[in-house]
């Protein structure tokens, strides 16, 4: 049995409690003194330093002063040992100090401040943080910033392209115009462990910082099962025939709304053919210079990054262990 934390992301331990998602019950929960909020803005939960390097999120109560740049109603995330927990667009808010050009990088390390934080708290980008943030506050991060992007790219009907307005906490969009309701999303993508003897299959995307391979992965298509996302994706990208497959392990990925499939194949061979356009390039590794990436003594290949899932199953294709906790 595995005795490796959980997946970045996948620890919550909030209480859904849709039951409690109508209108009625959601004015009084925002009214509960016990009531806090996330704040999150353009994608950046507000995070605040803890002990050792962690960073830890900041729960407001929900008078804050920053959070009366909601863009909309309060989602609420669930209960928290019975005290409601909520999260806040806040994105209305207008940094003067943001550099737009950074919020666009790859990995951005900046940090935003409304006027009312206190010291050390500060707007900042989930997918360079995940591995300092606790599990369980991984996991709500991930959960609010999701539910926020879609909320941002839903705004309208897509049925008859009127406005539409957010429902049931945050977790519908109901449009006053035809009636038409309209839920979250979540789009699966499968990502793959393939392996050939001694080996693991590696690529990288155009536009990746120079270095960066990971696993394959790829968003599966209506109608097809999980096995055989991962053989199509494994052809069209590397052309290379892939047998036996098993599930692994998942992992929601908040980049906008994603949820990634961990899978397990084994090559049928080893001539990559690569398609040019998913892919700037596709090797073969073996396990040593693996290794060798993930404690930084290869100067040339750059590991996928802490957190993410292929991180995690490399590592467990490593340690001979790909168990991973429920």
């Amino acid at each position: 049995m595995s005795h490796r934390p959980p997946i970045t992301f996948t620890a919550a331990t909030l209480d859904r409690a849709a039951h409690l998602r109508a209108p009625d019950a959601q004015a009084r929960l925002w009214a509960d003194p016990r009531a806090r909020a996330l704040a999150v803005w353009c994608g950046k939960p507000m995070m605040a330093p803890e002990a050792a390097g962690a960073l830890g999120l900041v729960w407001l109560p929900t008078a804050a002063p920053v959070l009366a740049h909601n863009v909309e109603a309060p989602i609420f995330l669930g209960l928290d040992a019975g005290a409601p927990r909520f999260a806040c667009d806040v994105s209305a808010w207008d940094d003067p100090a943001a550099d737009s050009a950074e919020l666009r990088q790859f990995i951005d390390k900046s940090g935003n401040r409304h006027p009312s934080f206190a010291a050390g708290e500060q707007f900042l980008d989930l997918r360079t943080m995940m591995a300092r943030l606790k599990p369980d506050d991984a996991a709500h991060a991930a959960g609010a910033r999701g539910i926020i992007a879609w909320h941002q790219t839903h705004r309208f009907c897509a049925r008859c392209g009127a406005p539409s307005l957010p429902d049931l906490g945050g977790w519908k969009r109901h449009c006053p115009s035809c009636g038409a309701s309209h839920f979250p999303r979540t789009d699966p993508v499968v990502i793959m462990l393939i392996t050939h003897g001694n080996d693991v299959l590696l690529g990288r995307s155009p536009g990746w910082p120079a270095g960066m391979y990971s696993l394959l992965a790829g968003f599966m298509e209506p109608g097809e099962t999980i096995e055989a996302a991962v053989r199509r994706e494994v052809m069209e990208e590397a052309g290379l025939g892939v047998g036996a497959v098993r599930y692994l392990a998942s992992q929601p990925w908040p980049f906008p709304a994603s949820l990634m499939i961990g899978c397990q194949g084994a090559a049928l061979d080893r001539a990559i053919t690569r398609d040019p356009v998913e892919l700037e390039d596709a090797i073969w590794v073996p396990r040593e210079r693996i290794l060798e990436t993930l404690d930084g003594s290869d100067e040339t290949l750059r590991p996928a990054r802490q957190g993410a899932i292929a991180r995690a199953l490399l590592e467990g294709w490593l340690a001979d262990d790909l168990h991973f906790p429920a």
